[in-house]
């Protein structure tokens, strides 16, 4: 079989090479592209002849899957897979494989940094103190006895939850189903309206599709306490964006960590998020780190030779 990854997945390319030889010692290719492209006639161009393609989180669209006669699987090296034409592969018997658990603290621990920022002013705080004219320091907000609200409790949410713990915080949250670990946490489960309508913290963590695009609407966001925050690292269109703006604006919400928008970076000037008071944004970064970019090399290729040897793992349905 012929393997492509034809993206990079920010490592080295002596850990690529590494993690390839495998792959190349039962005899298969394997072909690495180190540059990224969004060019749809060349996304078809590196992986057409390829029963394997490998990708990170650079889109993978619709009018690339139709054309791939080839592919037996699409490897993702990353999380979510909303950026693969999902449909168009299942209707060619495609399988989608994806790298889950490779930066579960890394964003767990941006969810901590940003409600550290939104409660301690922190960006604030490197802005003002480098004026010569100092306006005064901001007095912040503790996360110990806090009540944190955990929407989604997959790995994510329960690593967050984890770290929340520590800081002394007490822990609710809402899932489809229960999951004993959470409770050994000291989780509560509630209802959806009712962890809105009691935390302190909020921290979302359900996954991207068409039943929770939009879930958290403006009804959900109007119930939560003006004193409360919102942390999103999980993907933007989860969230009514417009109506937490407004609702931030006109201080209804008491701030917000944004990761995640409606669109990836570049944000379009008006989005209203941009302008939204008391919000921490940046730019999508909550997987970003260096371990987490080895973790999810490692766990990517481990799906690749998984697949070769007729043991398919981390498919998604």
């Amino acid at each position: 079989m012929k393997v492509a990854l034809i993206e990079p997945l920010r490592v080295s390319e002596e850990l690529i090479n590494d993690l390839a030889q495998p792959i190349r010692d039962m005899g298969h290719e394997f072909v690495y592209y180190d540059e990224k492209t969004t060019d749809g006639d060349e996304l078809v161009r590196r992986s057409s002849d390829a029963e394997i393609v490998m990708i990170g989180n650079n889109p993978f669209p619709a009018e690339v899957v139709q054309q791939l006669d080839k592919t037996q699987l699409i490897n993702v090296a990353f999380t979510g897979v909303d950026h693969v034409g999902r449909k168009e592969a299942q209707g060619k018997g495609i399988k989608i494989a994806n790298a889950a658990g490779y930066s579960d603290q890394s964003v767990a621990e941006l969810v901590i940094g940003l409600t550290l920022d939104v409660y301690r002013s922190l960006s604030q705080g490197n802005e003002d103190v480098r004026q010569a004219d100092f306006p005064g320091p901001i007095q912040g907000r503790e996360i110990r006895g806090k009540t944190v609200g955990i929407v989604g409790t997959g790995k994510i949410g329960l690593k967050t939850a984890e770290l929340f713990k520590a800081f002394g915080a007490n822990l609710i949250g809402y899932n489809r189903s229960e999951k004993e670990k959470a409770k050994e946490l000291g989780l509560t489960y509630l209802s959806m309206e009712e962890v809105m309508t009691q935390s302190d913290i909020i921290s979302i963590h359900l996954p991207m599709n068409e039943e929770t695009k939009g879930i958290i609407s403006e009804k959900h966001l109007r119930l939560m306490k003006e004193s409360a925050v919102l942390i999103n690292c999980a993907r933007g269109p989860i969230i009514d964006n417009q109506a937490l703006a407004e609702l931030l604006n006109d201080e209804k919400i008491s701030g917000a960590g944004i990761d995640v928008f409606d669109m990836e970076p570049p944000i379009p000037q008006d989005y209203p998020l941009l302008k939204a008071k008391n919000t921490v944004l940046t730019p999508h970064v909550a997987y970003l780190t260096d371990e987490a970019m080895v973790a999810r090399a490692h766990i990517a290729f481990d799906n690749t030779l998984a697949f070769l040897k007729g043991s398919p793992q981390n498919i998604i349905d």
